[in-house]
């Protein structure tokens, strides 16, 4: 099968990710799309939300459980350890020899990914879909990825997909502002946060999801 691969923190998952796995599939003729929830990331500070990991990985179960070919891989998040995309990709090239892999990532990874360890490896592992943010990317994207084909011999291929200005730094700012976050997350996304008083600082998850008490209740 022909798997795309999105990977993140995903905290928390949003339209916008979900629209790179739409597109992906249906513009590469894709099987599925395996969301990677990153357990332990090298590049990011995982605990700065105050969102636990299971958090994460049940916003991502909800977002993606409609979708039949949307599916939800555990794999980075089975070790402390931090979690890199040779790595991760080395382990599926054994567990599934059967498999195609095709690696989602953003414009600004693209240009990044020589900082990435081990990158060199990478490229033999899959072909990388690099999604433009808008035609005026096109060119710059084209000439990055002519010279990583010339150099690494690197499968790149441009991904398409419409322009969505959200972030999940965004997401999580109106959360803890008590500001709506719908339309910018699935709705189940936006009910398991407000149900869970997620992104809300001072809060305590153990007290409030077993009371089911309102942090900002009677005094």
């Amino acid at each position: 099968m022909k798997i795309g691969i999105m990977g993140g923190t995903f905290d928390p998952i949003h339209i916008g990710h979900l629209l790179l796995g739409e597109f992906a599939y249906e513009n590469f003729g894709l099987d599925e799309i395996w969301f990677l929830p990153n357990g332990n990331p090298p590049h990011k500070i995982t605990d700065e939300s105050g969102v636990s990991l299971s958090d994460r990985i049940e916003m991502v179960r909800l977002a993606t459980e409609e979708i039949p070919y949307f599916r939800v891989n555990l794999y980075e998040t089975a070790t402390k350890d931090h979690s890199y995309t040779y790595s991760t990709l080395n382990a599926f090239r054994e567990r599934y020899p059967e498999h195609r892999f095709y690696f989602i990532l953003g414009a600004d990874s693209l240009f990044s990914i020589e900082d990435w360890k081990n990158f060199r490896e990478i490229f033999p592992l899959c072909t990388i879909l690099a999604a433009m943010r808008d035609d005026k990317d096109a060119e710059s994207m084209k000439e990055q990825i002519r010279y990583l084909q010339g150099r690494y011999q690197a499968d790149i291929r441009l991904l398409q997909a419409p322009l969505v200005e959200i972030s999940s730094t965004t997401i999580r700012k109106r959360a803890e502002q008590g500001l709506s976050v719908r339309y910018m997350v699935p709705d189940v996304v936006s009910d398991y946060i407000a149900k869970n008083h997620l992104y809300i600082k001072g809060v305590s998850d153990t007290d409030d999801r077993r009371t089911g008490e309102d942090p900002q209740g009677s005094l």
